[in-house]
Parts: structure tokens; sequence; C-alpha cells
């Protein structure tokens, strides 16, 4: 593999040449599998304008992930902080070559806690995680708020990068099943190397996390109890924080899992939350939601046969893409457009075999990314489709 700083080396020259996006077509998607780092499972979490794909990839012998960018067929590890693990999760929108993501070092925590980070791991190691950023093959570690770790979530074209991150203060509203004790808040990072500012939370909320970021400034989280670092009560409420306001988007009728996901930069958000019903209150039964200045929130449902969705990416056209379950079908990636849901493995042309189980991600020429299954169920890799005609 060619060194890292090369690949984003490349990606920023490849900002600088802005060429015009063709629109998506209609009809079918040439899609290929992008590889691993030799182990057997990878996935894409976004992609930008410039085909710059990131996401995670597991070593050989699938005991560890390693945060992973995709660009021009090559395939690049961009390492830990020293601890096990590392990955992006959420979409990466900078087009300058700048990635977010988290990564453990080699520091086991001291209060013992998980922390978000380990719900995207192999396992749960006890080290400490932190927000990272990837910057033409350097790393920079970000700060905290005064606790032991931190999530980077997103980064927009200026450098500002969202995400949560620790306070000293011990959060009487954590569950201490789930091993979390300290307050958590949503953080921005930047644009310069040295600012960190805390958004504020909804009155009478006590943690929070901020997961999106378009160039406009505009960030979409959630406000809610610490509960379980994160999701859940955390995701009491999904909210939008623009120009030092906070923007209460609402909800489908559920009490939990209010959560945003992705951000366009005209303002239009995408993610999931809980309709009625459901085991218990804090248990996950979701439908994807697009929310519009305009119109609120919107239920975009689910693929026929299925009972539960979530909505995980959105571009300036207005599609969006993500994954439909709770049927016989399984798990299957959607693209939803001009109103409709699609089966995101019907579109496929010939001579893909393998099943698309996800998509994480969509950049504005209509290209997708996510997570695909072969027929055995033994590999998972990061998948691109790319649409006809592109």
């Amino acid at each position: 593999m060619r060194p890292v700083s090369r690949v984003l080396l490349a990606a920023a020259c490849a900002a600088v040449l802005v060429l015009p996006l063709s629109a998506a077509a209609s009809g079918r998607y040439q899609v290929r599998n992008l590889g691993s780092l030799g182990g057997t499972s990878s996935v894409g979490a976004g992609i930008n304008n410039f085909g710059l794909v990131t996401g995670s990839s597991n070593p050989p012998g699938d005991q560890v992930t390693h945060a992973t960018a995709w660009l021009f067929g090559s395939i690049f590890d961009l390492g830990t902080l020293g601890g096990p693990n590392s990955a992006v999760v959420f979409p990466v929108k900078n087009n300058y070559g700048l990635i977010a993501g988290v990564a453990e070092t080699d520091r086991l925590d001291p209060n013992g806690e998980s922390w978000s980070c380990s719900a995207f791991f192999p396992s749960v190691t006890g080290h400490t995680c932190l927000g990272v950023v990837w910057e033409w093959g350097h790393k920079r570690v970000l700060p905290t708020l005064g606790g032991n770790n931190g999530f980077a979530a997103g980064i927009n074209d200026r450098g500002q990068v969202v995400g949560w991150a620790e306070t000293a203060r011990h959060d009487p509203t954590c569950d201490p099943r789930s091993g979390q004790m300290l307050q958590f808040l949503p953080t921005v990072w930047g644009p310069d190397k040295d600012q960190v500012r805390a958004l504020p939370l909804l009155d009478g909320d006590s943690s929070g996390a901020a997961v999106a970021i378009n160039n406009r400034g505009q960030v979409v989280g959630i406000s809610g109890d610490c509960d379980q670092a994160v999701g859940r009560f955390t995701a009491r409420h999904a909210v939008l924080w623009d120009k030092g306001g906070i923007v209460v988007l609402g909800d489908l009728g559920g009490v939990a899992w209010n959560t945003p996901v992705a951000i366009n930069q005209h303002g239009d958000v995408v993610g999931f939350a809980n309709v009625p019903g459901g085991a218990t209150p804090g248990s996950v039964h979701e439908h994807a939601f697009l929310w519009t200045r305009r119109d609120g929130m919107r239920d975009l449902g689910t693929l026929p046969g299925d009972t539960h969705s979530q909505a995980l990416g959105i571009n300036d056209r207005g599609q969006v893409v993500g994954l439909s379950y709770g049927g016989t079908a399984g798990l299957r990636a959607f693209l939803w457009e001009n109103g409709v849901m699609k089966d995101l493995n019907t579109l496929v042309a010939p001579g893909y075999a393998d099943h698309l189980l996800f998509a994480n991600d969509v950049d504005d020429g209509g290209r997708i990314t996510g997570q695909a299954v072969n027929a055995e169920g033994s590999v998972a890799f990061a998948f691109l489709a790319v649409p006809d005609g592109m």
C-alpha cells in the first residue's frame, strides 16, 4: 500500500479540480466491492464528491478494526492512537481530504467505561477512545471537555469537526449497567486547531451529542440523558443547532432513539426515530425520517414487508440512503428519491452477485457506499455503487 499521505494529498488535489458531477441515471448501478485490510469485514461509512470513501476494515484475524480510506482503487490503513481499534463511523463530507473518526489509545479507561466507540469495534477493550482528524497523512487528536473520552463524527469543508466529549462531571442520569459514568456534551472543534466548545442542551437535559455539520455551520445531533452513551434516552430529542440557537426537530411518536445522522448543504436532515409501540419505551422500533424546515419531520416508512428502517445519508439533490429490515428479506440497503423508497439491490446491474445490506452515504453525483455480504454470509465488504452514465 502507498503511504497514507499520498492518498490524502491526491484527494486534496482532486478537490482543486472541481469538475461537474453528472446526474445519477434513474436506472442501474455498477457495484464493486472495495476489499479489506486482510480480514473478512469492511464497511464504507462516507463518500465525498471526489470519490474518497472512508470507513473501517478488519486486518487479518478479524480481532480488531482500523479506520480505512479507499481511493483510485487503493486501500489505506489509517492506523490508531496506540490502542487496538479505530474507525470512521459517520459520513465524512469534507472535500479536501480531511477525515474525522475515532481511535483507541494505549491507555485503559480509569473508570472502566466502554464508551461510545466500543459499539463499532469487534470487542470491548477497556481502552480510552478519542476523536481524531487524519489530515494528509498526519493524525490530530481532538481534546475532550475534561473527561477521558471523545468521539468525532462529522467534518465540513471549513475543517469544523463535530462529535461529543466527556466532561469531568458524574452524571446521575447515566445507566450504570452500561458502564458509563461521566457526562458528555455535543462538541465542535475548530476551524482553528486550538478551538473547542460545547453546544447547549435543551432545558432539563444533561448529556448529548453532535453528529453532522454542513458548510453553513448547521449542526445536528441529540439532547437527553447520559444513559448508555449514546442512543436510546440520550436521543430523547433530535435537535439542530443553527446561528446560536437550538431547534427541536420533532419525533415520530416515540420517546427514544430520535437520532439525526446527516445534513446536506440546504439544511435537510435525515436519520431515524422511534414510532409508537415497541416492547418497552427504550427499545428500538425506528423508522427513517427526512426533516426539512418547510415540512418538518416526515416518516419515510420501510421497504415492503419490513418493520424498521434508518436513513443514514443524504446528498444536495435530496437522494436519501439507508437500511430497511424486520421482514423475511433481512437487512436491505435502500435508496429514497422523488418520494419513493427502493431496494437498492433491485437497481444493481447484472453481474454483481452479493447482497447490499445497508447504504451509509451518497455523494452529490449519486455514488453510494455501505456494506454488502456474500451469499454464504462469510464475508462482508465495503461497496461502491456508481450510477450508469457517471
